[in-house]
């Protein structure tokens, strides 16, 4: 049920996109509601009471994990992670998914490294279309009010 919720979520975030191009009106969290798509790290955001910080000044930049990107993970896992016990693992997972700042495609390098929230570091590689650790960026460059949304197909996890 959650699954099913965060995916109508992404999908919906993903087709309200191009009502805001113009404007950016919308907040990341705000933004990643309307897509539809997103439900599960909607979730998961809540869960760790990440929203106020996402929807703060920033800017920031979101490599945000599909629904079907947290479905991909052993049954069982998103449930383990939204528990109460589980916030500490859950916030560091989803930090690692935020880089400081406004970082647009055209801003990319090939092999470059970026400083995550949660104090790791992604390695982004351009040699078979944009990839940011093992994670495909389906979709680039959404505009927020505050930051940016890079859409991956994967779930990434920080080290250690």
């Amino acid at each position: 049920m959650l699954r099913k919720t965060l995916m109508t979520t992404v999908a919906a975030t993903l087709l309200a996109v191009p009502a805001f191009a113009g404007g950016h009106s919308k907040d990341i969290v705000d933004t990643a509601v309307e897509a539809g798509s997103f439900q599960t790290l909607v979730a998961a955001v809540q869960a760790a009471g990440l929203v106020d910080t996402l929807k703060g000044e920033g800017p920031f930049t979101v490599f945000a994990p599909t629904d079907e990107a947290f479905a991909a993970l052993p049954e069982g896992t998103v449930e383990s992670l939204l528990l109460p016990e589980n916030i500490d693992t859950l916030t560091a997972i989803l930090t690692f998914h935020v880089v400081p700042g406004k970082v647009m495609s055209g801003d990319l390098t090939d092999d470059m490294m970026a400083a995550t929230v949660q104090g790791g570091e992604i390695m982004i590689d351009l040699d078979n279309g944009v990839m940011v650790q093992d994670s495909n960026v389906v979709t680039a460059d959404i505009e927020t009010s505050n930051g940016v949304i890079h859409v991956i197909d994967k779930v990434m996890l920080p080290e250690g």
